[in-house]
């Protein structure tokens, strides 16, 4: 009988890849978006002409995100 598990040497799935990637750009996009929104908000809140805390919540959330996608190939890869 077959274990559940999948052994570390098996190839996932193409859909699982799929899905799984997928669902990274779907937290990239939210979390820009939700980072960006309270930006702007925090912009609003003081003020200011030039949307920096917008702009700083966006690329924070984008740094972060990349980092996570980083992560996630080089398991992949391991």
């Amino acid at each position: 009988m077959e274990s559940p598990d999948p052994s570390p040497n098996q190839k996932s799935k193409p859909s699982n890849t799929y899905l799984k990637y997928s669902g990274l750009a779907i937290q990239l996009f939210g979390a820009i978006g939700v980072l960006g929104w309270l930006g702007y908000k925090l912009d609003q809140y003081l003020a200011l002409t030039f949307p920096a805390f917008m702009l700083l919540f966006g690329f924070l959330a984008f740094g972060g995100m990349m980092f996570q996608v980083y992560r996630s190939i080089k398991r992949d890869n391991s």
